[in-house]
């Protein structure tokens, strides 16, 4: 599981070269649905404080883009988008596809939802049957443990990846300077109606479901622990009133500016400030 930016350098008798440290892809989804009473909700996961990465954090489902995501058989398996599409949609080569599939895996692990439907009906699948959720919660440890692949299951199952129903939305690249670095894609996706999303209670110890302007009126209180590009995905979804058109807004957002921060430090080398793109001096680092 990862995002990007949080200012965490290493202890000071740790060796540490910022040039060799290499950058990851990664995936992270934000879940979004229609609230009860009006609004939107998006779901959300604590990092476990022992992680080695964003303990104590809350954060998207998401993680690292395994060699397994880019195989060209669970491309066939994806709907209304091609790896050539993707691809242009991220500004790269070729491989693209890769991070929504490591998007749909990691939610899957992570929070319990499938974000797959059913080849023969279409339907998006449902957990809402006791036999087919406890069969998929099965499924989900099998996943997470690497005894079953995502692509053996969609084609056990007869279900194909809801592709064409998730959205690219944001491009953070995590900073110079952080032990681990991250070329994280953010999409955004509605939630299933009939599956219920709940954190694993391993690299994951609490999930909640929190309306945009409460999660960001409580990290300005501090009540809500999140890193800048986790703030600035929910920021994005502040203007709009349902889910509906939160998805109309991401499908329309193309592609979106690459953001890298850069971390600031004294004459010490301690970090005293994260600067973003367009601040005064970012461009000095």
């Amino acid at each position: 599981m990862s995002e990007t930016t949080r200012p965490a350098r290493p202890a000071a008798d740790e060796p540490f070269d910022p040039e060799t440290v290499p950058i990851r892809p990664a995936a992270t989804v934000l879940l979004v649905r229609d609230a009860d009473g009006g609004g939107i909700e998006v779901f959300m996961l604590r990092r476990t404080f022992s992680a080695a990465f964003a303990s104590g954090m809350f954060v998207f489902p998401g993680g690292k883009v395994d060699e397994v995501d880019g195989i060209a058989e669970i491309g066939e398996l994806c709907d209304g988008l091609t790896d050539a599409e993707a691809s242009g949609l991220l500004g790269i080569p070729a491989g693209g596809l890769a991070y929504w599939v490591a998007a749909v895996r990691e939610c899957f692990e992570e929070a319990g939802v499938l974000l797959a439907r059913y080849a023969s009906t279409g339907e998006v699948i449902r957990f809402d049957d006791d036999e087919v959720a406890t069969q998929f919660q099965a499924e989900r440890e099998n996943i997470h443990d690497g005894s079953v692949a995502l692509l053996e299951l969609c084609r056990r199952e007869n279900l194909r990846i809801t592709t064409d129903e998730i959205h690219y939305v944001s491009h953070w690249i995590t900073p110079k300077g952080e032990r681990r670095r991250f070329d994280t894609r953010f999409f955004v996706a509605r939630a299933p109606g009939a599956q219920h999303a709940l954190h694993d209670d391993g690299e994951t110890i609490e999930s909640m479901w929190l309306r945009p302007e409460d999660a960001i009126r409580r990290w300005k209180e501090g009540d809500l622990m999140l890193m800048p590009p986790t703030a600035a995905n929910i920021e994005f979804l502040l203007p709009h009133r349902t889910a509906d058109e939160v998805l109309t807004a991401a499908a329309k957002v193309g592609v979106p500016t690459t953001i890298l921060p850069k971390l600031r430090v004294d004459s010490d080398g301690r970090v005293v400030g994260i600067l973003m793109p367009g601040q005064p001096g970012y461009d000095d680092l």
